[in-house]
């Protein structure tokens, strides 16, 4: 919000494959800080711990035939 600019929503893509187990944790906090104040974060990740923090997923498999993408909502 510096300078009269609002962002209500941040795509991160990938960045998490080389932080080490605390530093992931805090980035992961930081981020669900961030969404508990009403703010969009798509993250682009291949990261296992993350998939089981983050409870609403857009999940894209790739296979042979093509990509399939699923909702995932957490509920």
């Amino acid at each position: 919000e510096a300078g009269g600019v609002k962002v209500d929503a941040l795509f991160v893509d990938e960045g998490f494959g080389t932080l080490d187990q605390r530093s992931l944790d805090g980035a992961i906090g930081m981020l669900q800080e961030l969404t508990a104040g009403n703010k969009l974060i798509g993250i682009i990740s291949h990261r296992q711990e993350l998939k089981e923090e983050i409870p609403k997923k857009v999940l894209v498999e790739k296979s042979r035939q093509g990509s399939k993408i699923s909702i995932d909502t957490g509920i």
